[in-house]
């Protein structure tokens, strides 16, 4: 069963461009920059951490996108990136991250500061509609997938699209072992 499949057994599956209540502003209004289908669905706010999703809908986590959000500076000059790396790797921070940032040290983006900034809730941050200043890096593996479940900008629904569709995004950097598998 595909992913589509399955949560169309649990959910409502929406196109996202004819339900922007379902997304943050910065989403709706980004939509349009993407090629590509993509549709959205509501959830209960409980579920909206990545752990609770999957267990709710018994996918696997090479199915679902996180988006974390890591920030650097040089020279006095602060770096912002979005990294979407598959639920079941982690970013690799310290090492590829920072170098494609070309910063001595990287870390997370505090979550008050990422929420601020961002225009969307804790839970439900995704690189769609994030500002034109972040540079938005996807792993490889993210690119590739067929079928994915990332953040809508809010804690009550998520955006199901195609890898090829978020690569799609204007500025996004397909990249190569951006992430590091959780073993």
């Amino acid at each position: 069963m595909t992913t589509k499949e399955r949560i169309s057994t649990q959910f409502t599956l929406h196109p996202a461009a004819a339900a922007s209540e379902l997304l943050a502003a910065a989403t709706a209004e980004a939509l349009p920059t993407i090629t590509g289908d993509v549709e959205v669905f509501a959830i209960d706010p409980e579920i909206a951490d990545t752990a609770a999703l999957l267990d709710a809908t018994d996918l696997s986590p090479a199915t679902s996108a996180n988006c974390v959000l890591v920030a650097g500076s040089r020279a006095g000059e602060e770096r912002i990136a979005a990294c979407m790396v598959l639920a079941n790797t982690r970013a690799d921070v310290n090492r590829r991250v920072k170098k494609l940032l070309d910063v001595r040290k990287a870390s997370f983006l505090p979550l008050e500061r990422a929420v601020a900034e961002s225009g969307m809730e804790y839970g439900g941050i995704g690189p769609i509609g994030l500002p034109g200043s972040y540079r938005v890096l996807i792993d490889s593996r993210v690119a590739e997938a067929k079928e994915l479940i990332i953040g809508s900008g809010i804690r009550g629904s998520k955006l199901l699209l195609s890898g090829a569709a978020l690569a799609s995004l204007p500025g996004a950097e397909v990249v190569d072992g951006l992430a590091n598998e959780i073993v």
